[in-house]
């Protein structure tokens, strides 16, 4: 698996799966599968909310890093 990630870019990567999913959708509306469509729509919202829930996002700090402010004084 490391091999694979050497030779293709993470933005590479993510083109790809950006491609998959757009065929995935593209050929869900083509044969007029709307439900199956609302049921995966409706389990990729709950997964982003949960993984915003879930985030910690009090120990990022603005620039990027994992230091908290209240750490650095």
């Amino acid at each position: 698996m490391s091999n694979i990630t050497k030779r293709f870019s993470r933005r590479t990567i993510a083109l790809f799966w950006t491609v998959v999913v757009g065929i995935v959708i593209a050929s869900l509306i083509y044969y007029e599968q709307i439900s199956i469509l609302y049921v995966l729509a409706t389990l990729a919202l709950v997964a982003l909310l949960l993984i915003v829930g879930f985030a910690d996002l009090e120990k990022i700090s603005v620039d990027g890093s994992s230091t908290s402010a209240e750490t650095t004084k």
